[in-house]
């Protein structure tokens, strides 16, 4: 939404009692969830409500509304927003022309992905170290076609190549709050995933369960 404007907006709906004050709260929170294509950081959201309220626990309530219908709201890349429940992909994808969902991405792009993922900010030169083998430009080109990956900060290395970091859109892609949801880097590395033996592609398999 361009247009914030809002000196006419009554945030605090005092004539209210507090329980329909609230259930209006929470019917504004889902109304900018429903029509925001992008997930909803709590700052905008903050400026719905009355002040001081809690976002966190609206979204919990409205998420207890919802719990009966179809979809949800979820936390991804730093904000809320409502989706379709896992469970009703499948009917979704049978009934209703809503164009490719998935990516189009092979298990090596998925596999350089997750270790840009894990390394951000990292150049070219970083991820040939990683996979023992030259990451050509045209799989970097994919992931940015995509829109999961954008390019960084200049490397301090020789040249100032440019470094690549991952984008909201892989958040919300993978299902991710934040990158602190990343699966545990030292836990697979425990298990033999990580770091490859040179030339070899990782087991990403803890990170593609995540793709919505």
């Amino acid at each position: 939404m361009t247009d914030r404007s809002d000196t006419a907006l009554d945030r605090d709906l005092a004539e209210l009692p507090p329980e329909l004050r609230w259930r209006e709260w929470m019917r504004r929170v889902e109304a900018v969830l429903f029509a925001s294509s992008r997930p909803v950081p709590r700052a905008d959201l903050a400026r719905i409500v009355g002040q001081g309220v809690a976002v966190e626990l609206l979204i919990d309530d409205l998420n207890a509304d919802l719990a009966e219908r179809p979809y949800e709201v979820a936390a991804v890349a730093g904000g809320w927003m409502l989706r379709t429940r896992p469970a009703y992909a499948a009917v979704i994808r049978a009934a209703a022309d809503i164009g490719p969902q998935e990516l189009d991405l092979n298990q090596f792009d998925i596999a350089v992905l997750a270790a840009i993922a894990w390394h951000q900010p990292i150049t070219r030169a970083g991820l040939k170290d990683i996979f023992g083998r030259e990451i050509n430009r045209e799989l970097i080109g994919r992931l940015h076609a995509q829109g999961m990956i954008t390019t960084g900060p200049r490397s301090p290395r020789p040249g100032a190549p440019y470094t690549f970091v991952t984008t909201d859109a892989f958040l919300v892609a993978f299902d991710l709050a934040s990158l602190r949801d990343l699966p545990d880097p030292g836990q697979l590395a425990d298990d033999g995933i990580l770091p490859p033996p040179a030339g070899q592609i990782p087991d990403t398999t803890p990170l593609m369960r995540r793709i919505v």
